[in-house]
């Protein structure tokens, strides 16, 4: 790509200048703001915007800019735009990890990379572990779905193995989450360890040959203000991931076949029954960890209402993505590496930073207070926006609701919005009530094997009780074949930038649509509430008030 860096900067500092003439009610959303911003972001010089790295500084100091601009309240660290986040970063070392498995066929060793990815714990900087095998199906356990994987087996001491995803028919958004805590509910049952494989559904979705491409990806986990790296599940030293040769070793002797299992894991309902297995496995790693530090980029546009100005609805979109590629052998050396992640997630901050300029420059102003968040670290487990809820700006209990913008793909003229959460709180019918008028619908998640449910910012604020929704364009109108097509090519990969055919007044009528879904929820004299016998509400927000389920 040519360096475009100057012109883009000049062209989005001066176009706030030139649509302050907007009417409140309708303001303007232009494609040349919006790919004025994306062409910044997603420019060579700043390398990806890798968290820690000087292309992702850069480009902090530019949304803050914008912030500064538009006239907002700095709301990071001691009175400024920046909320600085410690990492912890943890690589394998020279050594390659191991995964040996040992039983009726004898010991078999496999390489890192290879038909296994070991995971790494920085924790255990020189990990050694040997242990007995217990299969447990998914290793599910919640009462009220009616998982209890567990019964039944002595894991204790042992490492699980697991299904990877979740039972078929149980719904989507619940399966994703509970299928994000497989680790805590093995550790809950004294599990030492936790190495899963592929159903058939699971393999579709995620291909091996997928996984690999990113086994060597470092590890990160934020760093509280007490210096205590964040580990959602400590008892488990270990962990790994299973190709069939390998997964076939794990169950040699067993009483089921593989075959077997991922049969009855294909049909609807299907929960294989868990087993002692008769082998048991040592896992090797040597590891090495540094700190590094990226900030989130903070601002908050107060609200008018002198009742409603304390309740904070959040918008939120993550600024940072993948880097450099590592060289391969046999690269040409002008091959470009850079990931400029420009729809991912270059369009999602443009997004934020044109309805935080509409907001800002409206005559009337939002009756509840806007937080503005470019997080930092969602490409390395949405780090930034969990670290985020856990330390807000203002108290967590008078956040009220949080819209979130991550990669929407910007191919197509889009006519309608998948809204990732939706069902379970009032904001469903606010998002679908607010585009309304703009002719888009509101669709059911369209691919629910990707558990996108769990992988976006948004999720980390329904974790600390907050009704949230993640937002992205949807599969009408071309939408399907544009997101297989991108999903399969452009994404996480060097094509991610403005060679695109990004369709900039799509991107116009994104940012549109969430405007008006964001001043709606600021607006409105009830705040989002989730419903009630919600799944995640109860789960997260036991004690706060529910709204009826239409």
């Amino acid at each position: 790509m040519k360096t475009a860096i100057a012109f883009a900067a000049m062209t989005a500092l001066l176009l706030p200048a030139a649509l302050s003439a907007q009417n409140a009610a309708d303001p303007v959303f232009t494609p040349a703001a919006m790919r004025a911003h994306v062409e910044f972001l997603a420019d060579d010089l700043l390398q990806g915007r890798d968290t820690g790295s000087e292309g992702h500084e850069i480009a902090a100091r530019y949304v803050a800019s914008q912030f500064d601009g538009l006239g907002l309240k700095p709301a990071g660290d001691n009175g400024s735009w920046l909320q600085r986040i410690t990492f912890q970063k943890t690589e394998f070392d020279k050594t390659p990890a191991t995964l040996t498995v040992t039983g009726p066929a004898g010991a078999k060793s496999f390489t890192h990379a290879g038909d296994v990815i070991v995971g790494i714990n920085a924790d255990q900087p020189h990990l050694d572990v040997t242990a007995p095998l217990v299969f447990v199906g998914y290793g599910l356990e919640n009462a009220r779905l009616g998982l209890n994987d567990y019964a039944g087996l002595d894991v204790k001491g042992k490492i699980v193995v697991t299904l990877r995803g979740y039972p078929k028919g149980l719904p989507s958004e619940e399966g994703a989450h509970l299928s994000a805590t497989k680790g805590k509910i093995a550790e809950s049952h004294g599990a030492i360890g936790m190495i899963a494989f592929n159903t058939l559904q699971s393999a579709k979705a995620r291909p091996w040959a997928r996984m690999v491409q990113f086994a060597d990806e470092p590890d990160f986990t934020w760093v509280s203000p007490e210096g205590v790296p964040f580990n959602a599940a400590p008892g488990l030293r270990a962990s790994a991931m299973l190709n069939d040769p390998a997964a076939q070793a794990v169950f040699s002797g067993a009483p089921t076949t593989i075959a077997a299992i991922r049969k009855t894991a294909d049909k609807p309902g299907g929960k294989p029954k868990g087993f002692a297995l008769k082998t048991g496995v040592t896992i090797k790693a040597d590891t090495v960890s540094q700190r590094v530090t990226s900030p989130n980029v903070v601002a908050i546009l107060p609200g008018s209402d002198p009742k409603l100005k304390d309740e904070y609805v959040v918008l939120s979109a993550h600024l940072d993505h993948i880097g450099v590629s590592a060289a391969k052998p046999g690269d040409a050396p002008d091959k470009d590496r850079i990931n400029n992640g420009a729809l991912d997630n270059g369009a999602g901050i443009a997004t934020m930073l044109e309805v935080a300029r509409a907001m800002a420059e409206a005559p009337d102003k939002p009756r509840r207070s806007i937080i503005f968040l470019a997080s930092t670290a969602e490409e390395k487990g949405l780090l930034g926006a969990d670290y985020y809820a856990r330390h807000p700006s203002v108290p967590v209990r008078q956040i009220v609701g949080n819209v979130d913008l991550d990669m929407p793909l910007l191919l197509y003229p889009f006519t309608d919005l998948i809204a990732f959460g939706a069902d379970h709180s009032t904001l469903g019918p606010i998002v679908a009530k607010a585009v309304a008028p703009m002719g888009v619908t509101l669709a059911a998640d369209p691919m629910p094997q990707e558990t996108i449910f769990v992988r976006s910012d948004h999720y980390m604020f329904v974790k600390q009780g907050v009704p949230a929704v993640f937002l992205a364009t949807g599969y009408a109108n071309g939408g399907e074949k544009a997101w297989e097509a991108f999903l399969g090519g452009a994404y996480h990969h060097p094509g991610d930038d403005m060679s695109q055919k990004i369709d900039w007044t799509a991107g116009a009528r994104f940012a549109e649509a969430n405007y008006r879904i964001t001043r709606a929820m600021a607006d409105g004299d009830a705040a989002p509430l989730w419903y009630q016998a919600d799944f995640f509400g109860d789960t997260f927000a036991p004690t706060v008030s529910k709204a009826a389920k239409p």
